[in-house]
């Protein structure tokens, strides 16, 4: 007759006795994590802000050797059109994939391929944000 005692093996949880008191915290501070990252996972709209605000910050920094008065008149044109030039240019172009804690965000806007990971609700530039944010300060202008 084969000896079946409670504390074997049940769905790979128990091994040798019950669950230790280590692992039913790990597992808890895992879980809580993963339903934390889950509820603050970005959305298409956080992206396209988080790319205004790159395309911005790039327009602030322009080459100094542009004059006072043309930097000023494109941080203007910015300033006032660039939620349209995000809207019409990038939103149409771009594919997120939602993994659940994670997101990856895809973009291929002028000849460029944008890939960017949302996690927590931050941005995690991974290729072509800088040279897509150059092209479409250009393209505004």
């Amino acid at each position: 007759m084969k000896d079946e005692r409670p504390s074997q093996k049940i769905n790979g949880i128990f091994k040798d006795g019950p669950i230790s008191l280590l692992r039913l915290v790990c597992l808890v501070m895992g879980l809580s994590i993963a339903i934390v990252l889950a509820l603050t996972n970005p959305t298409t709209d956080q992206y396209l802000a988080f790319i205004q605000s790159e395309l911005s910050r790039a327009i602030e920094r322009m080459d100094s050797s542009t004059p006072e008065r043309e930097r000023s008149v494109i941080q203007n044109i910015f300033r006032s059109h660039g939620r349209e030039l995000i809207q019409e240019v990038v939103r149409p172009n771009t594919i997120r994939r939602n993994w659940g804690v994670l997101c990856r965000f895809e973009t291929k806007v002028l000849e460029v391929h944008v890939v960017v990971l949302g996690i927590g609700g931050h941005f995690i530039p991974i290729e072509g944000v800088d040279e897509a944010v150059l092209r479409l300060g250009r393209l505004n202008f």
